[in-house]
């Protein structure tokens, strides 16, 4: 393979498939596309802006070279930055616009972030309220027109001959074994490690993606973007897109999906769980107030879609039946998605079978794949080829990397997509990569010998739906800072949102209940006393505070006993066994869950 570095995609679409309509985003109520051309042109004087400003590689290392910081909502300008900063050889470092305040700070002094981009206003005043602890910082660029703000096209205004003569040798000199990005991801402490990826990196694994799935070049198509792109999914999946020809639209916002893809009928889309778990959520809804005949068909019809690509569908008879089905009731459900979609492609945490199967039954093709931040990230996906899709599974490994499972079934990688390590930590790099394989911390088996199927997890962190990381035991360390918690358990693997199992300092209770007049005759009778509910809701909300949205406790329920090595559900270290308490309190879980 002749590796590129991801900002050749300007020129390879230029020599390919010059295009009016690369990058589209809703401006002032009305669609504003930037074709080829005319991203090459902004993205050129925008690295040479960027050089005057000083912005460089430096002596070339990993930490020699600067950092740029972007913190935004998808849009073309998130592209152009990404692509500027390339060029100059520094290295982009995005972060979620929902990161909370002391994880962006530890992140921008980590990586010595010397100027922000960001999106609006309110990203502006939170990076501008701890720009005094972030001695590195110099300058902070908004996308929208702020008051006061320097707005970040006013670094292409910069760009002089010189600097743009500069660029050019610059570009001549950055290898694809450069830096591309660093990409922190939250560590089982709780402590941000950055993952660093050079374009050889995600460039491999873009067109081991693209020959794998496949993707064709194909300049007709046009697909809907709405997953951060600070997240590697979304990032290497826009690379596919531009290498590809695709033109690429961004939603509005996470609200407005559905209208765009009305509006733009596109060929596909990524996704995570959650948003097709909100999509179904919604169907169902609007099948439940209906009434009659028309009801009674509407549930017919997800009855049997829920039984797709089982044995029993093979028959003539379910084809027949499914046939009707999306005739009167599936086809309004591939409607309100466009009309258009041929391919979506869902990973970042494990979809529901029920889903799949209801989806792929109503001809909207999803394809589930898997992969960490640390490969690039994609290690399997389900294939858009005759017999190249398996529900329940994550799909064939992709060509050109090599997978093994321990003993243990945990998944390893090998091959060009393996990140460069973790920034500044040799020791944990050295952890997670032993003779160049990647050890992903999942557990996983081989379904006919080809597709792989997570199992497990063997490390704590854990995935919503949405497919956000969460530590748990960070967050339960400063939950058991309270002196009303004894013990707590936070879960939310696969999960819409995250809740917890809480066993209360019954002592502490007993004291709070009696100055507060509230008898005590017995743990059970206080756990489900109203008053202290509400007062554990109170203790639980304020120190969510201290949380990310996502991380955040939105249910949790009060055992009356508690957990211990005689009962089974600690270790003779007085460590939590998290599957025995996953399996014991089931029905509370489910309880909370609402299963």
């Amino acid at each position: 393979m002749d590796i590129k570095r991801l900002f050749d995609c300007i020129d390879h679409q230029l020599a390919h498939f010059p295009k009016p309509d690369m990058l589209n985003a809703k401006e002032k109520g009305a669609w504003k596309s930037y074709g080829t051309a005319e991203v090459k042109s902004i993205v050129e004087d925008f690295s040479a802006g960027l050089i005057e400003l000083g912005v460089s590689a430096n002596d070339g290392s990993d930490e020699g070279t600067d950092k740029i910081g972007i913190i935004s909502n998808n849009r073309p300008e998130w592209i152009f930055t990404d692509l500027a900063v390339q060029q100059t050889g520094a290295v982009l470092v995005p972060l979620y616009p929902t990161t909370g305040i002391n994880e962006i700070q530890f992140i921008l002094n980590d990586a010595r972030i010397q100027y922000m981009f960001v999106s609006n206003k309110e990203l502006y005043d939170k990076i501008s309220s701890i720009q005094p602890s972030v001695p590195s910082l110099k300058k902070i660029f908004c996308f929208d027109d702020i008051d006061g703000v320097d707005k970040w096209n006013t670094i292409l205004s910069l760009a002089t001959d010189a600097s743009k003569a500069k660029l050019v040798e610059i570009k001549r000199s950055i290898s694809p074994e450069n830096l591309a990005t660093i990409i922190y991801t939250s560590g089982t402490t709780g402590t941000p490690k950055g993952v660093m990826l050079t374009h050889t990196n995600i460039y491999t694994c873009v067109m081991y993606s693209k020959i794998s799935f496949p993707f064709v070049d194909a300049p007709e198509y046009k697909v809907l973007s709405f997953l951060p792109l600070n997240h590697i999914f979304e990032k290497a999946v826009t690379y596919i897109y531009l290498f590809s020809g695709i033109g690429i639209f961004y939603a509005e916002s996470l609200d407005t999906i559905g209208a765009n893809l009305k509006e733009i009928k596109p060929d596909g889309f990524t996704t995570v769980p959650r948003l097709l778990e909100k999509v179904f959520e919604r169907i169902m809804t609007t099948g439940s107030q209906l009434t009659g005949i028309k009801k009674s068909l509407f549930f017919w019809s997800v009855k049997l879609a829920e039984k797709y690509a089982t044995p029993e569908a093979n028959s003539s008879i379910y084809k027949m039946k499914l046939a009707i089905a999306n005739k009167l009731v599936l086809s309004k459900w591939r409607e309100a998605l466009g009309g258009n979609i041929k391919f979506i492609i869902t990973g970042g945490a494990a979809c529901q079978v029920k889903l799949l199967r209801i989806f792929n039954a109503a001809k909207i093709p999803v394809y589930e794949g898997y992969g960490p931040t640390e490969n690039s990230p994609v290690i399997a996906v389900n294939r858009f080829t005759p017999d190249g899709l398996v529900i329940g599974t994550v799909g064939p490994v992709i060509e050109g990397i090599e997978v093994k499972l321990e003993e243990d079934g945990e998944i390893c990688v090998k091959g060009l997509t393996v990140m460069k390590g973790y920034y500044k930590r040799p020791d944990l790099t050295a952890e997670t990569i032993t003779d160049g394989w990647l050890h992903t911390g999942d557990i996983g088996e081989f379904v006919e010998g080809k597709f792989l199927k997570i199992t497990d997890r063997k490390k704590e962190i854990f995935k919503t739906s949405g497919g956000k990381y969460v530590a748990p035991q960070a967050l339960e360390n400063i939950f058991k800072g309270s002196p009303f918690i004894e013990q707590i358990m936070v879960i939310g693997e696969g999960k819409k949102f995250v809740s917890a199992l809480i066993v209360p300092s019954f002592t502490y209770l007993k004291t709070w209940m009696q100055l507060h007049n509230i008898p005590f005759t017995t743990n059970e009778d206080a756990v489900k006393n109203a008053e202290v509910i509400k007062k554990y809701t109170a203790v639980v909300d304020e120190i969510n505070q201290q949380f990310n949205h996502v991380e955040q406790i939105k249910k949790f329920e009060l055992l009356p006993a508690e957990w211990s090595l005689d009962t089974g559900e600690m270790t003779p270290k007085m460590s939590l066994k998290r599957k025995v308490v996953l399996e014991k309190f089931k029905n509370v879980i489910d309880r909370i869950y609402d299963v």
